[in-house]
Order: structure tokens, then C-alpha cells, then sequence
């Protein structure tokens, strides 16, 4: 007897529907034991053949589904790529077109502005240039064409010698210049911004300037063009001052101005950040001891002029109120208007006993300190000599 009846009505032996009426002979009996389990084996077989035939199948489906996405993707960013490529306009451009770079004017938001105006193609073309060379946008006015490439115009805005239209106020600079540089911008004649400034700046001025303008200009850039009067733009000026000093916790009243004063003659007089402090405590030092100032540039400032421009009578002049050689104390205002590093070296000088300094070096700007005459000789002997051999 066979181990297992399902042996003799295998479906494989008996046709579709495993009727044996369907035209096919059946199988003829197993003849032993040893014979049932070889097609029990061949039946395994077969279907292990199957089982891997099948995982073969899909391993196949599955590498070419595989290899077929990973061409996919790879068109997918050749042709991405080759969408930023186009997207931007070949160059050199047509037409003339002025354009404003706001102050606070970040990539993004020129970038927007420029597809607006028609100079670039895309946002994307203008930010990626700007990203590749990490360069700096600066405010002011451009002038620029028509369907420019991205690279070309970053360059462009990315060179504030190129711009126009903006007011720069560097840290030292006088009223004058300042006021000379704004009327020629906006051509408010310069009569204007002096009236003002002779009027005492009321309603422009805090009470502590004392009616002068000086000491009292924020340096910064400026959208002066948008003013229509030299009123709103020196008030412009004066306010972001204000809020500057605020924001450096300066004291207010008689000791603003007074620091005011301090700050801009040490940035007259060495225009660099390592010596600030020094300077302003050498003039601390020299008003306790009730020494004059000894200031060529505070002399300089009174007459409109140069320090390189004194003359020996013009040091000697005490007529000049601003003329710390021959009046003691400090000058009536300051005589220049400092940038914050000075304004806080001034607040918050170091230690120290000097009563003198010579920059030594006119080319470097090295400056060196002293605490008595003799030392003061030695180093002003110094300057002599190292500016007599530069030249």
C-alpha cells in the first residue's frame, strides 16, 4: 500500500480538471515504495525549480527597475542643471537701466527687484552667483543694462565705487565734507545744508551739541536722494547718531558732548583703534595736571585747514578757539565726528601715566607713548628720523 493516497491522483498525471475521461491515459500505478518516494523527489524538485525560476524573475524585475531609476534621476538633475543654465541670460545685455540697492537690501530681495527691472533672468541665476563668490551687496544706485548675465551684474553691485545716489560718512570726517559730498548727490546746493547748520539745527539738535553740528553725524550710508531738503537729511543723519549713542549706553547731557569732543580728536589724531584709548587718556591726564592739549589738529579744525598746512604763526594764534596749544581745556565741540570705537575708548580708557605721543611712522601709523618730556624727545626724534629716510 502507498503512504499517501493523494500519490495516485496527482493533478500533474491526471490532466486539468483530474478527469480521467478527458482523452488522456493515467498513470500507471507505482510498482513499490522506492518508486513513489523518486516522484515525490522529482515533484519536489520541480517545484524548487520553480521557486528559484520565480526569485530569479523578480531579482531581474527588480535590478532593472533599479538601474532604470537611478538613470532616471540622473536625467532628472542633467536636466534641472541644464534648466539653471538656460535660466540665465547669456550677456552682455542692451539699454541702460538705473538700479537701487536699498540699505538693509538682502540677496533675495535684490534678486526680485532685478527680474522686476528686467536686468537678470531669474532670482536663482543672480542669489547662486552671489553664493559662489560670497560677495557683498552695497547700497546705492547702479547703472546697469538690459538682460545682463547674473555674474556680470554681482560684480557690479558687489563694487561700491560704482554706486551712486548713496551718502558714505566715514568715521573722522568733518561737517564740511560730509555736507559738500551730500549736495553734490542730491543738488541741494550747499547754501542750504549752511543755513541750517548757522541756525543752530533747531528741532535737528539735542540740546547737548551746544548748536553744532559736528561730533553729530552718524557715519553710515544714506539714501539722501529720497530726502527732499537738507533739514531731512541732516536730521536723518542726527537721529541715527543719537539712537547710536544710546545704544553704546553713552551718558547723556554735558558728558555726552564731552565724550563726543574726546573721541574725535584721538580719531583725528591717530585714526586707528590700537591707540584710541591712549590718546584719550594722554588728554584726560594732560586736563587733571592742567596742561594745554598741545592738539595740532584741534588747531588744524579751527582754521578749515590740514594739520600739514599749519604754520608756526597759525599754532601761535590764540584767537582760535579751537587751538588747544595756547587755550587750555578741551575745544568748544568736537572736530570730527567718531565712529564707535573711538566713542568707547573714550568712554572707558586704559590705565596709564602718558602725558605724550608721536606717531612715529607716517606710513604704518605707528604710534608711541610717553610719560615725561625726555622720553617725548627721543621719539619725536624718531619720527624725524623715519620720515626723513622714507623720503
Amino acid at each position: 500500500m502507498p503512504e499517501h493516497m493523494d500519490d495516485f491522483f496527482d493533478a500533474d498525471s491526471w490532466g486539468a480538471s483530474g478527469d480521467p475521461s478527458h482523452g488522456r491515459i493515467p498513470p500507471k500505478p507505482p510498482k513499490s515504495r522506492r518508486e513513489m518516494r523518486k516522484r515525490r523527489r522529482r515533484k519536489q524538485r520541480r517545484r524548487l525549480r520553480a521557486m528559484v525560476f520565480a526569485l530569479v524573475v523578480i531579482v531581474v524585475i527588480a535590478a532593472a527597475g533599479y538601474f532604470s531609476y537611478v538613470k532616471l534621476k540622473a536625467w532628472s538633475n542633467e536636466q534641472r542643471q541644464s534648466s539653471t543654465q538656460i535660466s540665465d541670460y547669456p550677456g552682455p545685455g542692451y539699454g541702460k537701466v538705473q538700479f537701487t540697492v536699498e540699505t538693509g537690501d538682502d540677496a533675495p530681495t535684490v534678486a526680485k527687484k532685478l527680474v522686476t527691472a528686467g536686468v537678470v533672468k531669474t532670482q536663482d541665476a543672480f542669489t547662486s552667483a552671489v553664493t559662489a563668490n560670497a560677495s557683498t551687496l552695497y547700497p546705492g544706485t547702479y547703472s546697469l543694462k538690459l538682460h545682463m548675465d547674473a555674474q556680470s551684474v554681482v560684480t557690479i553691485l558687489s563694487d561700491p565705487s560704482k554706486a551712486s545716489g548713496f551718502l558714505e560718512i566715514r568715521s573722522g570726517e568733518r561737517v564740511s565734507d560730509i555736507v559738500a559730498d551730500a549736495s553734490s548727490l542730491t543738488k541741494i546746493g550747499e547754501s542750504e545744508f549752511t543755513t541750517v547748520i548757522k541756525s543752530g539745527g533747531t528741532g535737528i539738535l539735542p540740546p547737548e551739541a551746544g548748536g553744532k553740528f559736528e561730533g553729530w553725524l552718524e557715519p553710515g550710508t544714506y539714501d539722501v536722494k529720497s530726502q527732499k531738503s537738507a533739514a531731512s537729511i541732516l536730521k536723518l543723519i542726527v537721529d541715527k547718531r543719537i539712537d547710536k549713542l544710546n545704544s553704546l549706553d553713552v551718558p547723556t547731557g554735558a558728558q555726552r558732548e564731552r565724550i563726543l569732543v574726546i573721541s574725535s580728536i584721538a580719531e583725528s589724531e591717530v585714526n586707528s583703534n590700537d591707540y584710541y584709548g591712549k590718546v584719550a587718556r594722554v588728554i584726560i591726564n594732560r586736563l587733571n595736571k592742567g596742561m594745554n592739549l598741545g592738539m595740532d589738529t584741534t588747531v588744524a579744525y579751527g582754521l578749515g585747514i590740514k594739520a600739514s598746512q599749519l604754520t608756526d604763526a597759525m599754532l601761535a594764534d590764540k584767537s582760535n578757539p579751537y587751538n588747544t596749544r595756547v587755550n587750555a581745556g578741551l575745544p568748544p565741540g568736537p572736530i570730527s565726528n567718531p565712529g564707535d570705537d573711538a566713542i568707547l575708548a573714550a568712554m572707558n580708557p586704559p590705565a596709564g601715566d602718558w602725558l605724550y605721543f608721536v606717531t612715529t611712522n607716517l606710513q604704518t601709523g605707528e604710534t608711541k607713548f610717553a610719560t615725561t618730556e625726555d622720553e617725548f624727545w627721543k621719539i619725536r626724534n624718531e619720527y624725524k628720523d623715519t620720515n626723513k629716510n622714507a623720503n
